[in-house]
């Protein structure tokens, strides 16, 4: 069995140090995001950022790239990365196209997917639900192997991949920040993994898109608490 020497244990603690503070400025940065602390417009500098949230540079610059590959911040010519305006409108529409095409998507997955994995998927999801836990980091790791494999099944990559993008955009409602909806989604989700066991095309879809519609509402109920 392979061992650590000291020089490699306190560089995979500090790896994961790194790791844990780059979760934390995401975090903190996200909400005054939403919050509007950082209004929109708001040129971001990385040293600034890291002096207002007391760490380093280096989280701080992978909470800043997590940002911008979510669409939440954009990199202007000459590489000045700026606040971008924060809306409603733009998450719901993204939310309605998510609901078309995941509709779409769960038909054409339905009898593709092997019983096992969706038996290994239900236990996972159940594991989770018994734990009762929203701030676990199973629930996200769960979430994307959920819409993943659904996506991935539909033997559509176009398809699979415009998910997988528009999914990033709302990312940041994880069920961290929407705790109320922890039973809701996965309960949400054993529907759709019991029509895609049942082999029942029509039941999943209309599932799933339930499930969007529901998560939609509370984004929206969410952000009119600010």
């Amino acid at each position: 069995m392979k061992t650590l020497d000291a020089s490699s244990y306190t560089t995979a603690l500090g790896a994961r140090r790194e790791q844990s503070l780059g979760q934390m400025a995401y975090d903190r940065l996200l909400d005054m995001l939403v919050r509007r602390d950082l209004p929109a417009g708001t040129v971001l500098h990385e040293r600034r950022l890291a002096e207002l949230l007391d760490i380093s540079r280096t989280p701080t610059r992978e909470a800043m790239s997590r940002l911008e590959t979510e669409g939440l911040i954009e990199r202007q010519p000459g590489g000045m990365l700026v606040v971008k305006e924060f809306s409603l409108r733009e998450l719901i529409e993204i939310l309605h196209v998510r609901r078309l095409l995941e509709r779409e998507s769960v038909m054409l997955a339905t009898g593709r997917i092997p019983d096992a994995a969706l038996k290994d998927l239900q236990m996972q999801i159940e594991a989770l639900l018994a734990a009762g836990d929203p701030d676990a980091p199973g629930n996200w790791e769960v979430d994307r192997r959920f819409h993943e494999l659904i996506a991935d099944s539909s033997h559509n990559a176009i398809l699979a991949k415009t998910i997988k993008d528009l999914r990033l955009k709302t990312q940041m409602f994880n069920l961290s920040r929407m705790p109320e909806r922890f039973e809701a989604v996965h309960r949400e989700h054993l529907a759709v993994v019991a029509a895609l066991r049942a082999g029942d095309a029509a039941a999943a879809a209309d599932a799933i898109a339930a499930h969007l519609e529901n998560f939609k509402q509370g984004i929206i109920r969410r952000l009119s608490e600010f």
